[in-house]
């Protein structure tokens, strides 16, 4: 039996990338996202299953659960951006979504469906302080703290910042601008290729730069 992977927004972008990689390396793989459409569409394409819904919504999550069974690995890819304004000019609703999607999320799903690795995707935004960009920093910040103290209770968690990409969620980071010149998220696989190839314990805690030269030596 195949061992399963579960990678949330896993319909475009970084997600479909790293879902691809995986089916093609043996894993059974499930992608979920908010687009049932576009969730089909990448399905058909790359051979995976599909659980339509929100991370955010603990309905949504528990279907996910029921319908995955033993997961070997989570990709907790999802990421609410927000708008890119000063913090002092945030909606506390927005933050709060922000948060929910990108840090109450992935711990609820690591909590439903107990993987052998967690592998949360952050940004260099978690340690730079870049004017318009607190909500989502803050938020990838402290997922990152989550990573190390998921790692720190005995369960195998790593985090790993894909760097600039040609994304439509890095599109909406800089409206109106040409990110034509920004690689494509294809540009990550050989770091995949790496990293699930690792024993998931030499793993625990450490963040990792994916356009990085040598990730050996973590960031």
């Amino acid at each position: 039996m195949k061992p399963t992977a579960v990678v949330t927004g896993g319909s475009k972008g970084l997600g479909e990338v790293i879902a691809t990689f995986l089916a093609r390396t043996g894993y059974d793989v499930v992608i979920t996202g908010r687009s049932e459409e576009a969730l089909a569409r990448t399905a058909k394409r790359i051979g995976v299953r599909v659980v339509a819904g929100d991370v955010s919504d603990p309905n949504d999550r528990k279907r996910l659960a029921d319908n995955t069974g033993d997961v070997a690995i989570l990709v907790n890819n999802a990421s609410e951006l927000g708008t890119i304004r000063p913090l002092v000019e945030s909606e506390p609703d927005e933050l709060r979504r922000i948060f929910d999607v990108n840090v109450i999320a992935p711990i609820a799903l690591v909590q439903a469906l107990r993987p052998g690795l967690v592998v949360n995707i952050t940004s260099d935004a978690a340690v730079g302080a870049y004017e318009g960009w607190g909500g989502y920093g803050s938020s990838k910040a402290a997922l990152e703290l989550v990573s190390r103290t998921l790692a720190a209770e005995g369960i195998h968690s790593v985090t790993v910042d894909p760097g600039d990409m040609r994304t439509d969620m890095h599109q909406a980071a800089f409206p109106g601008e040409d990110i034509s010149d920004r690689p494509a998220p294809d540009i990550t696989i050989p770091f995949w290729a790496w990293l699930f190839q690792q024993d998931a314990a030499s793993l625990d805690g450490r963040r990792f730069q994916a356009q990085g030269e040598r990730w050996e030596e973590a960031s």
